[in-house]
C-alpha cells in the first residue's frame, strides 16, 4: 500500500520529469547553471528563440516544479535554480537503478 507522503513524493518526480521534458526549458536550466545558478528574466530571453508568452510558459512549468525560484526585482524577474529539488530528483533516479 502507498502511503499519502509516497504518493505525494511520486507526484512531485512525475511532474519536475514532465518540466525537464523539453528542450527549451533544458536549455534554460543550462543557461542559469552557467550564469553560477541564478540568471535574470531578459538574460533568458536572449537564450532562447521564442515570444515572451511561450518564454513565461516554460518558466512557469520549471516554477510549479519547484526547479526554479523566482523573485521581483524592480520590474524583472531573477530566477534561481533550486538545487535541493533537483538533488531530490537524482536521488530518487539512483534508487531507481538499486536492484
Amino acid at each position: 500500500m502507498i502511503t499519502t507522503a509516497k504518493t505525494r513524493e511520486m507526484k512531485s518526480m512525475e511532474k519536475i520529469s514532465k518540466a525537464l521534458g523539453d528542450c527549451h526549458r533544458l536549455n534554460i536550466l543550462q543557461h542559469i547553471t552557467k550564469k553560477g545558478g541564478c540568471a535574470q528574466c531578459s538574460e533568458i530571453h536572449e537564450i532562447i528563440n521564442l515570444a515572451q508568452p511561450s518564454i513565461s510558459h516554460h518558466i512557469k512549468i520549471l516554477s510549479e516544479a519547484g526547479l526554479i525560484e523566482a523573485e521581483k526585482e524592480g520590474r524583472n524577474f531573477k530566477y534561481t535554480l533550486n538545487r535541493s529539488v533537483l538533488d531530490g530528483y537524482l536521488n530518487f533516479l539512483q534508487k531507481l537503478k538499486k536492484p
